[in-house]
């Protein structure tokens, strides 16, 4: 089987976390390589008893209708309904299929299945304490206006977590689907910003308790100007942690867009890391090395790390990245240089927030046994 595999597993005596990467081999039909990654996805989650807790997959538009079905086939007795978020992007190296990210867990307790409007959404875990949730998909494509279906997404994410008398304080990490973003992204940011103001996450007496975050351009398989994944931490007391200004970069709020560099919380017996998309952006907000492929990779590779070692991370402690590239151009740059870079990768073809913008990076991290304030 010709599947790249990156299964990075996080063990304690509370629960087992896995984190997969998978990439199809570039040489293989479409239908040959979705059936060949949802297979050696289903054998490691099967042979471990593994629940998924949250799932990506990133591929083409006009190759998702296959990809689909080969995964409805596949996975069969291990699918509870939640849809995977299907992002749409470009063409890349690989062909169409760019790849699959999931997050599962191994546990005494089942998760719980979360639905909004009667349809599966996401998942609730508890167990020895630890409470978690995450949402994928959520969209609102009844909507005309982009800024309406932000606005509903945010309304949509917030029903799911009153459901467990939780509210955005408790997101630690979310990711917002932006279809077009190069048109509307000011106007995102100005509804989540106005969101995040009403709830008291941002504001002159908060203590600017912004998630983590990335806000991309791929768009979600239902045709939606904006969709939104997330993570929350319910319990223990004190998850999540909110970093708004850390490594290079000051806080993003000070050119109007409301999320932190970086976030901590409590997963089920380990401190995750929560690295936002991070782009080749100097302290004071500009963009650098314009119209420089090789030298927004560099940089941006530089940020994250920064982000990591203030956290007290290191390379090896990374259990997902994800690489958005403008072009296949910057993508075969970026391919070049990614050789010493040893972290668990899918990369996709996107726009970034910023028509100058190039290149961006996201990654997560965990720290086995490493309580807030140890370090």
């Amino acid at each position: 089987m010709t599947v790249n595999l990156n299964t990075r597993i996080i063990e304690s005596p509370v629960a087992v976390e896995i984190y997969i990467s998978a990439t199809p081999e570039k040489t293989l039909p479409l239908q040959d390589q979705a059936d060949q990654l949802f297979t050696a996805l289903w054998n490691t989650l099967r042979s471990k008893k593994a629940h998924i807790l949250q799932e990506r997959i990133y591929a083409s538009h006009e190759s998702i209708e296959t990809i689909r079905q080969a995964r409805s086939k596949v996975y069969a007795d291990l699918d509870d309904g939640v849809s995977p978020s299907w992002l749409v992007g470009k063409e890349g190296t690989t062909g169409p299929f760019a790849g699959s990210q999931v997050y599962a867990i191994i546990c005494e307790d089942k998760p719980q299945v979360i639905t909004i409007d009667g349809k599966p959404c996401g998942r609730m875990l508890r167990t020895n304490g630890h409470t978690l949730l995450t949402l994928s998909g959520i969209s609102a494509p009844q909507f005309t206006q982009p800024t309406d279906q932000a606005r509903a997404c945010l309304e949509k994410a917030e029903s799911a977590l009153k459901q467990f008398k939780a509210t955005f304080f408790s997101v630690a990490r979310t990711w917002v689907w932006l279809k077009d973003i190069l048109s509307w992204y000011d106007d995102f940011n100005r509804v989540r910003n106005e969101f995040f103001t009403e709830r008291g996450l941002i504001g002159k007496d908060s203590r600017q308790s912004m998630p983590a975050s990335t806000g991309i351009g791929l768009s979600s398989a239902d045709g939606s100007k904006c969709a939104i994944d997330l993570i929350a931490t319910l319990g223990p007391k004190g998850s999540p942690q909110f970093l708004p200004a850390v490594g290079k970069q000051q806080c993003a709020l000070d050119y109007g867009s409301a999320f932190s560099r970086a976030s901590r919380a409590i997963t089920p017996g380990t401190e995750t890391v929560f690295v936002s998309g991070t782009a080749s952006i100097d302290a004071s907000g500009a963009t650098t090395h314009i119209d420089d492929p090789m030298g927004q990779i560099n940089a941006t590779i530089d940020n994250v790390r920064a982000v990591l070692a203030d956290m007290h991370c290191r390379d090896v402690d990374v259990v997902h990245a994800v690489a958005y590239c403008k072009t296949t151009e910057v993508e075969k740059i970026f391919n070049s240089l990614k050789g010493d870079l040893p972290w668990p990768l899918v990369t996709t073809i996107c726009d970034i927030c910023r028509a100058d913008l190039l290149f961006e990076m996201e990654a997560t991290a965990v720290r086995l046994g490493m309580p807030y304030g140890t370090r």
